[in-house]
This record gives C-alpha cells, sequence and structure tokens, in this order.
C-alpha cells in the first residue's frame, strides 16, 4: 500500500486518443509520456482501471500492447476485477480520477498529467491553454 501520507488513487484511463494515438480499430502510436506517466503511478500503487469503448479482440490487443509496455490493469472496464457485467448494472465506472481524450477542451497531454498528480506546478494551468483554444 501507499505510505501513510499518500492516498492510494483509483484512476480510469481511455486507450484510443489518450494512451495511444486514435487509429481505431487500429493501434495508433504511443502519445508522448503515456507510459512513463502510467509506471509511475502503477509504481506509486494506485489502481489503473482500462475505460474503453473497445471490446472483443480490440479490447484484447489494447490489453496486450498496455502488458507489452509495462501496465497491468486492476480492472477494465470495470470500478474492481470482480464486477461483471450485466444489463442490470450500468457499465459507468467509480474512479477518482478519469484520464480521456474527449475532456472539454481535449486532452491536455501526459506531460500536464504527470505535473498535475506528482505534485509539480506548470509554469501556465492546462485550464487556461484548454480554455483559450476553444473560446476563441
Amino acid at each position: 500500500m501507499p505510505n501513510n501520507t499518500q492516498k492510494s488513487l483509483l484512476i480510469a484511463v481511455d486507450f484510443d486518443g489518450t494512451i495511444v494515438e486514435n487509429k481505431y480499430p487500429k493501434i495508433g502510436k504511443e502519445q508522448l509520456f503515456a507510459f512513463s506517466t502510467l509506471k509511475k503511478l502503477q509504481d506509486a500503487e494506485h489502481r489503473l482501471i482500462l475505460w474503453t469503448v473497445r471490446n472483443g479482440k480490440q479490447l484484447e490487443e489494447a490489453i496486450a500492447y498496455c502488458e507489452k509496455n509495462g501496465i497491468t490493469f486492476y480492472a477494465i472496464n470495470s470500478t474492481y476485477p470482480e464486477e461483471q457485467f450485466t444489463e442490470k448494472i450500468s457499465r459507468k465506472i467509480v474512479a477518482d480520477i478519469f484520464i480521456d481524450d474527449r475532456n472539454i477542451g481535449g486532452f491536455i497531454g501526459w506531460g500536464m498529467v504527470h505535473q498535475e498528480l506528482f505534485g509539480e506546478t506548470p509554469a501556465e494551468t492546462p485550464k487556461k491553454t484548454i480554455f483559450k483554444k476553444w473560446f476563441k
């Protein structure tokens, strides 16, 4: 477990457009700093959830790609590993943080994610940069 001053977070991470460039159903090129940041989160004992629209063969390929790059997920498209999806249960998951390219303003990039999650202060807050781009 994390040390007493650090809380273990449940972090949901999208695949296409976030971990890799969006080339669905193919696997795009790795986003800069994606795996180094995910490894650091995993090493800090945070629980990572792969949260993606992929299923079947495409989901298996994404999981294998991440495992090849050193990332093993706590759960896949669920809040915890034992959770079984049925039509009577919502597929919505619970997490402390969601990392996704479909945020308002788009994906801030793994460099900014790394800085935000590990306490480093960026020169300019991501929201200012993002909202300037969207609200011109």
